[in-house]
């Protein structure tokens, strides 16, 4: 397998924002920082990576460029995995798998929550005509990184192509693996320990707010061939919406944790698509806060 393991020195550059990119890497000894736009005056530094974490995996999932700049901080060793030969690291190391979705989905709740205080924000800016402390709202933010220039704001929509792909070959599959449900069965509901996650092979899911209220409000609707349900998995958190069966006959795979790694030994494209899902549903939330931040950011710049 081609993984390989590499130093590096205090300050060098161990990938590049922008490059392309067709390795990841696990840090193995040592700390690096993370950085957008290092080098330059606007240069911030996002965060700071520890002994045994993974960087760099979002290009490999998704065959996108570089998002950020990862320097040595100190004396550095890590181990370099090549894109083409994630399969064969996955198969000698099945733990990997969870581990990794576990990052993204760390990663996923993090910005959710930096998001969701945005459209807060948003919304007060949008509804005063007073003065707003901006600068409180910035300094407070998980990604203070809302990078306060306009060349930080060029974020491009994620596409959906890698996905839609993955679930393709999910779907050629023909599984019939899963459980079946009636309309209007709830599969989960909110305040339920989530342990598992679901895969739709037919029919339909809803997932609400506040699901059977006068206020509830349907949120997703997932069809074949997607998944849901996994970010409780991986945060080990309790549910917070409700999932309901749409239509009769709704086929649904159910997933665990400790279940992955044989799921990839038998279907390799479900541990695909599930890692492309993930990966397509951090961008999107990035996308959605840097959004927010740049309002936020010109409004600011117009008191």
């Amino acid at each position: 397998m081609s993984t390989m393991e590499k130093t590096f020195n205090n300050g060098e550059v161990i990938i590049k924002e922008g490059d392309a990119g067709n390795t990841f890497f696990q840090l193995l000894e040592g700390k690096a920082a993370v950085y957008k736009n290092y080098g330059e005056k606007d240069e911030v530094q996002v965060a700071i990576l520890e002994q045994g974490q993974y960087f760099g995996e979002m290009a490999v999932i998704e065959n996108y460029p570089r998002s950020s700049t990862v320097v040595a901080e100190g004396d550095v060793k890590v181990v370099e995995i090549e894109a083409e030969e994630l399969n064969e690291y996955f198969t000698q190391n099945p733990d990997k798998i969870l581990s990794i979705m576990k990052l993204l989905g760390t990663r996923i709740k993090t910005m959710t929550d930096d998001c969701n205080e945005a459209k807060k924000m948003l919304d007060k800016v949008r509804k005063s005509d007073s003065k707003i402390n901006y600068d409180s709202f910035f300094s407070q933010m998980m990604q203070q990184s809302i990078y306060l220039t306009s060349k930080n704001f060029r974020l491009e929509r994620p596409s959906m192509e890698a996905l839609r792909a993955a679930s393709q070959a999910v779907s050629s599959q023909n599984s019939e693996d899963g459980e079946t449900y009636n309309y209007g069965t709830i599969i989960f509901k909110a305040g339920d320990v989530g342990k598992c996650m679901y895969i739709v092979h037919s029919g339909s899911v809803g997932i609400f707010n506040n699901y059977g209220a006068v206020d509830e409000l349907k949120l997703q609707e997932v069809s074949p061939v997607a998944c849901f349900g996994e970010m409780e998995m991986l945060t080990e958190e309790a549910r917070t919406t409700t999932a309901v069966a749409e239509e009769g006959d709704t086929r649904v795979e159910i997933i665990n944790a400790e279940d992955l790694g044989g799921l990839f030994k038998s279907a390799p494209a479900k541990i695909d698509m599930i890692l492309k899902s993930l990966s397509y549903r951090l961008r999107s939330i990035t996308y959605d806060y840097f959004n927010a931040c740049k309002e936020i950011y010109e409004s600011s710049k117009k008191d």
